[in-house]
């Protein structure tokens, strides 16, 4: 069944940044050097230490630079309206399921045109483009487009495929390239100005279902981690500089794998790369993509969220009816036995859950929202939203497919019909605001982006920025 391939790795940045860490220490610590020489080196570690802070402030991939839907120190409005705390709007150039990523002065996404644009009539999938966008933030202006033409034939527009589309995997950015994932399109690398760097093949299969990816790419070093599970029951990883593979772990179980992996420390201090497939949970070694350790769960097929993560313990969750189970890292082989800490019926279909102050947050695809505790997995609230567009019709009874994120000291849901839902984590639920964006008919897929106080909503029609 796990028929994962190994090959070569790479070092990861940390160490990197810990040798420059080593060597600011050693300058400042010395007290021979001369006034002037303290002063430049204190000002060189000063803009270190600036120039980190501002990458640390943007939001580089989906759920965020840490992949994990939380920026505890950043507050954003928990109120607006067409006439408060919406800084501007940008119409876009077609739809998309993809979040916005933000690096400096700009905002990135990426979106389709030509085919599957309309229900009733989607049109000839001849027509099918994929775009990616640069946008103004101080004014949302559109700086550059670049459009990549579909390598055919794709998944039809129709079923499931239509409520996601065709642009539903989120950019990942080093703040040097953008990485966008396409399906059967393939991988790209873009400069920072939209020109195409390389691209890479990844299979044009479909699963059983035909519905298409989601799975968003990943950066580890000096590695673009790709979910190929639909387009070719795969993992890969890529060199970021050349598009070279670097290694491919490809195996049966990961058809209906729709989740981006993580990677995350293990209790051992050592880096593993974690996805969630039908049934079990998977610990791989992210320099090769050898297999290191597997754990049975209730995860019953279709596996859309991805993974949290704390103190070398991960949380994974959905399935069709499907459940959570808690798995200690650090193993080897089949852990199902030895390291599986608690399980759950408390699922998600589509939505990924944020872990915070030792608790487990989410909004389900049908509009409920959830606190289970993260030690035992015991349910803390399993609370419905009222008047949530779960049982509006729109997507059937899945009313969320976006994640929730946590900024400052609120959390945030964001409906399909565009309603946002703010409340703060705790015990005890109360939503304490519900925002609307009067007007848009399109559907509200992609999860926030925040970053310096303002997110970023999107919507199969346009772009909004919220900040006071």
């Amino acid at each position: 069944m796990r028929d994962l391939t190994k090959d070569r790795g790479v070092f990861s940045r940390l160490s990197e940044l810990r040798g420059v860490e080593s060597c600011v220490q050693r300058l400042s610590g010395s007290s021979n050097q001369g006034h002037l020489m303290l002063k430049t080196t204190s000002l060189a570690a000063f803009a270190l230490i600036f120039t980190m802070s501002l990458y640390a402030a943007d939001w580089t991939g989906f759920r965020g630079s840490d992949h994990d839907g939380v920026i505890t120190e950043d507050k954003v409005p928990t109120e607006w309206s067409e006439a408060k705390n919406l800084k501007w709007t940008t119409k876009l150039p077609g739809k998309g399921t993809s979040s916005p990523i933000i690096l400096g002065d700009r905002v990135y996404l990426t979106c389709y045109s030509g085919y599957g644009e309309n229900k009733s009539n989607p049109g000839s999938m001849s027509d099918l483009r994929r775009h990616l966008l640069a946008i103004n933030r101080k004014n949302g202006e559109i700086v550059w487009k670049t459009t990549i033409d579909a390598v055919l034939p794709e998944d039809q527009y129709s079923g499931f495929m239509a409520e996601h589309g065709y642009a539903s995997q989120t950019p990942v950015s080093d703040g040097k390239r953008i990485y966008a994932f396409f399906g059967k399109s393939g991988v790209y690398a873009f400069d920072m100005n939209g020109k195409e760097l390389w691209k890479k093949d990844v299979g044009q299969e479909s699963s059983s279902r035909r519905w298409g990816s989601g799975a968003s790419p990943i950066l580890y070093g000096d590695l673009l981690i790709v979910n190929a599970s639909d387009e070719s029951q795969s993992i890969r990883a890529f060199n970021k500089m050349t598009g070279e593979e670097v290694w491919k772990a490809q195996a049966a179980g990961l058809e209906l794998t729709f989740n981006t992996p993580r990677i995350i420390q293990n209790i051992n201090g050592e880096d593993e790369l974690i996805v969630a497939v039908p049934y079990e949970v998977w610990g791989l070694n992210p320099k090769t993509g050898k297999l290191t350790w597997y754990a049975e769960c209730d995860l019953d097929g279709n596996v859309s969220p991805t993974i949290v993560a704390a103190d070398g313990i991960v949380y994974a969750v959905g399935g069709r009816n499907g459940g959570m189970v808690a798995v200690k890292t650090g193993g080897k082989g089949d852990v199902t036995k030895s390291h599986v800490l608690w399980s759950s019926r408390e699922t998600t279909y589509v939505p990924s859950p944020i872990l915070h102050g030792g608790k487990l947050y989410w909004v389900s695809d049908r509009g409920q929202a959830y606190c289970l505790d993260a030690k035992t997995g015991d349910t803390v609230y399993r609370e419905r939203l009222s008047g949530s567009s779960s049982s509006s019709g729109r997507g059937g009874s899945r009313g969320f497919y976006a994640s929730v994120v946590l900024a400052g000291e609120y959390i945030y849901a964001v409906s399909r019909k565009g309603e946002t839902y703010v409340y703060k984590p705790g015990d005890n639920f109360k939503v304490e605001q519900v925002n609307s964006m009067a007007g848009d008919e399109g559907d509200f897929n992609a999860s926030p982006a925040i970053a310096n106080g303002q997110m970023f909503l999107r919507s199969d029609s346009a772009l909004y920025c919220i900040g006071e």
